[in-house]
């Protein structure tokens, strides 16, 4: 049960029937402090779940109690019915303890780079000039702290109660930081009330609910435990029939079995049966309405004081109670008094201070007085309340809570405590929160000249959301009769991003073209044309793609990238010019004039989409070191501004896109992992998903995971569904490359000769950007040789008009793939030589692997033999393992086995005695040997010693050397001596 008597600051008694829990307690304790005189251990969640009353708060305190006996420190927090509206109330309870006395200067240097990320949730000062965290980095940095509190104040343990009271930030944060717990030395221990989980927590249920036997939901005391506790109380002469009527009255509830116990105690009653109609008539007074009845006997001051602390909630205390219950101090004095003999407040803590927080003795006692209070009158004393704190310093936060529990009356005052509210909770990385702030503020309603401003920080506040809801808003905030021109600007970007992110491509190209028609301001023109063309770049339908790329060439000769808007066109043309295949070096010179001293990743007037297509356009010109400077920045940008959702996202997916094109492929899975990771995250069948998707498919595919390649497909239903706006790698093009991977030749042709018409409809030709011909050829070459052909001579010729290294290589090695035996190894041989000036090293060793297959057929072994060799290295080099495997097959098929070896132990060996270690490591016999060198057996044991010798390894050793594997296994088993177990 609870302890007898759930009262917060009372003394604990005797816990009766949770054997299980506080054994489960127990051990999990153990395993967290650890052994004596060893480091802490593992951490882990414990959940207690059960209806009011079942005493869940008094498990929470012994928690504490053998929590701080065994050396732990202690965090706890309390959920409210009053507080679940106020976002991060939870996460403030439990750190700001450990924030309190240090200072601004201490608390940056103590949360880092995470300051003022966070700060505005912690309720900490920050820098009101920044941008606005998303949820995701907020519930990053708060992982962060506590991660790291963890580990300098292990063990630890963290007390949640009342969970289903919870505000919707703090249980989103806890619900998905719950699971590391286990790999920290924490002890998460929630209690709540399943019954009563909001639907919004739903995911936190299914959490607590995975843990095995955990949660324990508490069940009702047996009649036993009841006797227990009413004669603990009573004595032991309470008779038995006394004991199970008590135990009837109260269903076995703990709370009310405790409470009823002490009225009879207070009416000086005999636990006997001859009293059980006056224990009938008590037992009605400890349940709602009794409690109220109880309550009104007290007086009226006292009365409306204990209102007051309940309207109040967390903030009660008892200078605030009595302002807003309107009594001085000695009535006041007097309330608290009586209230706390009634058993309605609980006694203060040892240690508190006069005017410190008031709480009821049991939540069920504080929400019977709340909900007791006249439904006028309550609304009223919320209007009272908000200015009583709002006077006190409290902040807009806490005021809107108030002011929204009243009716609206066209009050300035409460609009712009709204608003204030609104911005608090923006900053806090809690949109959702001043949603409810801005639309309770658009009730009031606002003044004439305000409703736009109103409509459109409501619209900006749900577009991470419910971007649907937000072009309403904007709509709306557009109509407004008084809407100044910088205001009407800032909407229509916005109404332009809510459109583009609900993929409402065409709708968002068109509003802001409107716009750019209307406009009279030359800056707010160009803002809007560079908008246009924005989305309509983004467009997968757009109608007449080749106009717009004309009239964008055009207005990008005649600017200089003087301000914003000017640089953004000028950016839009170097990526058109890049897609179109437009000789690179056009692309890059529209990419430096618009990048001029830098474009910002989070200026919240103009996005980053064009920023970003501006370094991949440095990526597609063959200038990826440059793509890495600028993509390092960026994220290092987003980081810093807590914008951890799908700008980060982008920038950890087409860094790993660099990456996999410089042909680094581990770093890039893990890049691309990352990103995709964040995407998740962020929501189902969003853009930053299918880019992620798409270009970790081809690193599979690069390194030979064909399957894993598939299954990652399926999983996301990826190449059923194609994206309305365009996405790069195109995912209908990746989806064909996997198809060809699997041997789906038909299916990947059909979909290669739709995306064919797709891009050549709006005159996107550049190999580089999206190679479909190069694929398509592939599938046609079986089939239709003639058409495979053309397809890849047409892609070389515009590879060669785009002019990089890296595009003409892989072109040209495409090529060779198509083309007839006889001309294939000079094909490869112009491949290998564009490639070596590129910084494709994927392509590169693909180029090197098939020029020395086409050599070694062709009967230029040794040339074959170095081709190969150079490739497997660089296979080795980029991580793609079936390459390597390729290039190996073939140098074994004619005894090429590759010497990769370490340079100061080989170095001493001949040419003959490298080529005879190389078949040592592929497992030939001394008799295969002497056949293929024309000398007896004997001499080759004689060489195969002295190249012992030479380099310093036995024969064992000698093998790994060759393999290039120093910690691998050789293929066969050395004989003691070092040369027989050559010949077998």
């Amino acid at each position: 049960m609870a302890y007898i008597g759930d009262r917060p600051g009372q003394p604990s008694r005797l816990l009766l029937e949770r054997d299980a829990e506080l054994a489960a307690l127990d051990t999990l304790l153990t395993e967290l402090t650890g052994t004596s005189g060893t480091a802490p251990g593992s951490g882990a969640l414990l959940a207690f779940a059960g209806p009011a009353g079942l005493g869940k708060t008094s498990l929470l305190a012994e928690v504490r109690r053998r929590a701080v006996a065994r050396g732990c420190t202690v965090l706890s927090a309390r959920g409210g019915e009053q507080e679940q509206g106020v976002a991060f109330h939870i996460v403030r309870q439990l750190i700001q303890p450990m924030l309190a006395t240090g200072t601004d200067e201490e608390h940056r240097r103590m949360l880092g780079s995470w300051h003022d990320i966070v700060a505005p949730a912690l309720g900490l000062v920050a820098d009101t000039r920044g941008s606005s965290p998303d949820p995701q980095g907020v519930r990053d940095g708060l992982d962060w702290i506590a991660t790291r509190f963890a580990v300098q104040q292990a063990p630890l343990v963290v007390l949640l109660d009342d969970a289903h009271w919870a505000d919707t930030e703090s249980l989103t944060w806890l619900t998905a930081f719950a699971p590391r717990v286990t790999k920290l030395p924490l002890l998460l221990v929630v209690a709540y009330r399943p019954d009563e989980l909001p639907v919004d927590a739903a995911a936190f249920g299914k959490l607590v609910e995975r843990h095995g036997t955990r949660p324990f939901h508490l069940v009702p005391l047996t009649p036993g435990g009841v006797s227990r506790i009413v004669r603990n109380t009573l004595g032991e002469e309470a008779d038995e029939a006394f004991c199970r009527e008590t135990w009837a009255v109260t269903g076995g509830n703990p709370f009310e079995t405790v409470e009823l116990a002490a009225k009879v105690a207070a009416r000086g009653l005999k636990p006997q049966i001859a009293h059980v109609a006056e224990l009938r008539e008590l037992a009605s007074a400890v349940k709602g309405s009794g409690i109220v009845e109880r309550l009104e006997r007290l007086g009226t001051s006292t009365v409306r004081f204990a209102w007051g602390a309940a309207v109040l909630g967390a903030e009660a205390t008892r200078s605030l109670a009595a302002s807003v219950g309107g009594l001085g101090e000695a009535e006041s004095a007097d309330a608290i008094s009586l209230l706390r003999e009634a058993r309605i407040l609980a006694d203060p803590a040892p240690e508190a201070s006069e005017d410190d927080h008031l709480e009821f003795f049991h939540p069920l006692i504080a929400t019977a007085v709340y909900r007791a209070i006249p439904a006028a009158f309550r609304v009223a004393m919320h209007g009272q309340t908000a200015a009583v704190v709002s006077s006190a310093g409290l902040g807009a936060a806490v005021t809107a809570r108030h002011l929204l529990e009243m009716h609206p009356e066209s009050d300035p005052w409460v609009v712009q405590q709204l608003r204030e509210a609104a911005r608090e909770y923006l900053r806090a990385g809690a949109p959702e929160a001043a949603r409810r702030c801005l639309a309770r503020a658009l009730r009031e309603p606002p003044a004439l000249d305000e409703r736009a401003s109103v409509l459109f920080e409501l619209g900006c506040s749900a577009l991470l959301t419910e971007p649907t809801t937000t072009v309403n808003h904007l709509r709306a905030a557009l109509d407004e009769p008084v809407l100044p021109p910088a205001l009407r600007e800032a909407i229509i970007y916005r109404l332009a991003q809510a459109l583009g992110h609900s993929d409402r491509m065409a709708e968002a190209a068109e509003t802001v073209a409107e716009a750019a028609r209307s406009a009279t301001d030359t800056r707010t023109r160009l803002h809007m044309q560079a908008e246009q063309f924005m989305w309509n770049a983004f467009r997968a339908d757009e109608e007449d793609s080749p106009a717009r790329s004309r009239k964008l060439a055009r207005l990008a000769e005649h600017l200089t990238g003087r301000d914003t808007a000017e640089r953004y066109i000028l950016g839009l043309r170097a990526w058109d010019a890049m897609v179109r295949g437009e000789p690179a070096a056009t692309a890059l010179h529209w990419a430096e004039e618009a990048l001029g001293d830098g474009l910002s990743w989070t200026d919240e007037h103009w996005g980053f989409e064009v920023p970003v297509l501006v370094a991949m356009t440095f990526v597609y010109c063959d200038q990826p070191g440059r793509a890495e400077e600028l993509f390092g920045k960026g994220i290092a940008e987003c980081e810093s501004k807590g914008w951890r959702g799908a700008h980060l996202s982008f920038g950890y997916t087409l860094l790993g896109y660099i990456r996999y094109r410089r042909g680094r492929l581990d770093e890039a899975e893990t890049l691309v992992r990352g990103g995709l990771k964040i995407a998740d995250r962020v929501g189902h069948q969003v853009p930053a998903q299918y880019f992620a998707i798409g270009i970790l498919i081809e690193i599979l595919l690069a390194r030979g995971r064909t399957t894993e390649a598939e299954e990652l497909a399926t999983s996301y239903g990826y190449g059923d569904i194609v994206p309305s706006a365009v996405v790069y790698p195109d995912s209908q093009t990746v989806h064909s490359e996997l198809l060809l991977a699997l041997g789906m030749r038909r299916e990947a042709e059909l979909k290669l000769k739709g995306v064919g018409s797709r891009l050549e409809s709006r005159g996107i030709r550049n190999p580089a950007w999206c190679p479909w011909q190069l694929h398509l050829a592939q599938a046609l070459r079986s089939t239709d040789p003639e058409q495979a052909l053309k397809l890849a001579s047409t892609a070389v010729e515009r590879a060669r008009r785009f002019g990089t290294q890296s595009a003409i290589g892989q072109a040209l090695n495409a090529l060779a793939a198509v083309s007839p035996t006889p001309e294939r190894t000079a094909i490869l041989g112009d491949a290998v030589a564009h490639l070596e000036r590129s910084p494709s090293g994927y392509d590169l060793a693909c180029a090197l692997v098939d020029h020395g297959i086409a050599l070694r057929r062709a009967g230029l072994t040794q040339d074959a033999a170095r081709q190969l060799r150079r490739g497997l290295e660089g296979a080795v080099n980029c991580g793609a393992d079936t390459l390597a495997a390729r290039a190996r097959d073939e140098l074994d098929a004619v005894g090429l086995w590759p010497l990769q070896s370490d340079a100061v132990a080989t170095d001493s060996l001949t040419a003959q005695e490298r080529q005879m270690a190389e078949w040592v490591a592929h497992g030939w016999s001394t008799a295969r040997m002497a056949k293929a060198l024309g000398l007896e057996p004997l001499d080759v044991t004689r060489l195969l010693s002295g190249i012992c010798l030479k380099t310093g390894f036995d024969h064992a050793g000698l093998v790994r050397l060759v393999l290039g594997q120093p910690d691998g296994k050789p293929p066969m088993c050395p004989g003691s001596d070092g040369v027989t177990f050559l010949d077998r």
